[in-house]
């Protein structure tokens, strides 16, 4: 089955485009997340019509297919299952056309977002979600997980910021979802598709909306003596009235690992450190700042750094976006959960993520999107040891559990995937996930579209009933 369809992608794309070798097969096999699965070909189409031809083929044949950006995402999304085809759009990194004036751009799904407001910088704009993969994550990537990043507090996440989608759906229609007008007419396929993780098909042109740079933005770095007093004033801040561009929060663990890495002078010997970024007109941010400090000083900061130029500013930004990475100086191995609590809950779950993790003999860093409540608890390890994955995932699970019992939500931007697949039924009863398994049949009736993901069984479509045997590392 797999020779046939690889034969008949080879001569759609060309030879070089199409790979079945282990190598490929194997770095294709999985994203940035701890599972793994199994692809059957990997392909790389480089325009609408390759795109289509590659889902018409897959379709000929009964053979499921993953659309595949970056490969950033941290929950299985966009790993294969089952041999499924890998269409990986990576090569399909145009910025079309830019708009400055109704400030929009039509981009290819493999365009990296940073490059996209790299690109756009000289029209004093930018694409505001910004995830801390920025560097590497794609465009068709943040569509399909509706990702978010520190400034989606003040922002929105990916959502509030496409307009339109031109789509293959999984027997090859291609439709454009949305419309360059601010309100098309219809229905809101557009909204129902950003978020979707690749199971309504594959956007192969996104039109984003751009967003223009600020006057002036100032930010300050404040540390606690506690976890609990740098949350306490998180919920003051957003009490008091203003909304700032950003509000990250790290703990000491995470703060002494990015230290070491970057060497930005950052308080090491603090419980925690708050990051808050404002941004607007010049005056305004000094008024802004001065009462965001008597905030944070009435409950407990020990100092306040102000980025004195954007150098400095940088910096702090460096800090908290290479935190992931800079976990390597103290484990080879981590798992990243996303779950969003009340703001108000802030302490309380934390208090109880500190707890699991010490009752299963893990250490944790904890770096988190504060202002909205978006917990990204790591679990550092060494996967080498006998019995710590059990360990990790029985940890991970006590977390997800614990989130939604305080009132909260699965995922924040990292999306459901199959890493949280089976906790569907914490949040959605069977009336809820049926209508979400009726809404995916309605784009992919083959279900053929990324198949095994979000909805767990007997709620997902086709005869997706389990996730095969050694998917999980």
């Amino acid at each position: 089955m797999s020779t046939t369809l690889a034969d008949e992608l080879r001569a759609v794309l060309s030879p070089d485009r199409v790979r079945t070798g282990a190598t490929e097969l194997g770095l294709y096999a999985r994203d940035a997340s701890n599972i793994e699965g199994s692809a059957g070909i990997v392909c790389f189409p480089l325009t609408t019509a390759e795109v289509q031809a590659c889902v018409r083929a897959a379709a000929r044949h009964g053979v499921p297919f993953v659309a595949r950006g970056s490969g950033t995402g941290l929950a299985g999304g966009a790993t294969p299952l089952d041999h499924a085809l890998v269409i990986a759009l990576t090569k399909m990194d145009a910025v079309l056309s830019v708009d400055p004036v109704n400030r929009f751009a039509w981009v290819e799904p493999g365009v990296l977002n940073l490059d996209l407001t790299r690109h756009v910088t000289r029209h004093g704009m930018h694409f505001a979600p910004d995830p801390s993969s920025q560097q590497s994550c794609s465009i068709g990537g943040n569509v399909a997980n509706n990702s978010g990043g520190p400034h989606c507090l003040s922002d929105g996440v990916t959502a509030a910021h496409i307009l339109a989608l031109e789509v293959v759906l999984s027997d090859g229609t291609i439709v454009e979802l949305g419309g360059e007008q601010p309100e098309p007419s219809g229905l809101d396929l557009r909204g129902a598709f950003v978020g979707s993780e690749g199971m309504f098909g594959i956007a192969t042109k996104v039109c984003v909306r751009l967003t223009q740079n600020a006057p002036a933005v100032r930010t300050m770095l404040m540390d606690f003596s506690s976890v609990e007093a740098g949350a306490q004033t998180v919920s003051a801040i957003i009490a008091d009235g203003m909304v700032p561009a950003a509000l990250e929060m790290m703990d000491q663990l995470c703060v002494q690992a990015v230290e070491a890495y970057i060497h930005a002078g950052l308080p090491v010997d603090a419980a925690a450190v708050l990051l808050v970024e404002v941004a607007g007109l010049p005056h305004g941010l000094e008024a802004d700042v001065a009462r965001i400090v008597e905030i944070g000083m009435a409950h407990g900061a020990g100092t306040v750094r102000i980025a004195q130029d954007e150098a400095e500013r940088a910096l702090l930004w460096k800090g908290r976006k290479t935190a992931f990475g800079a976990i390597a100086r103290i484990k080879p191995n981590y798992y990243l959960h996303d779950t969003v609590v009340p703001r108000r809950k802030l302490p309380e779950v934390l208090r109880k993520v500190y707890e699991i993790v010490e009752r299963h003999q893990l250490l944790v860093l904890n770096v988190f999107h504060a202002g909205d409540g978006n917990l990204h608890p790591l679990l550092v390890f060494d996967k080498r040891e006998p019995g710590v994955m059990e360990r990790v995932h029985a940890a991970g699970e006590e977390i997800v559990r614990a989130s939604v019992e305080a009132g909260g939500v699965l995922s924040g931007e990292h999306g459901i995937g199959l890493e949280k697949r089976d906790f569907m039924p914490l949040m959605f009863g069977p009336a809820d996930l049926a209508a979400q398994a009726s809404m995916r049949h309605a784009f992919d009736p083959l279900g053929l579209a990324n198949p095994f993901k979000v909805l767990p069984s007997p709620a997902a479509c086709g005869d997706v009933q389990h996730v095969p045997e050694g998917a999980w590392v």
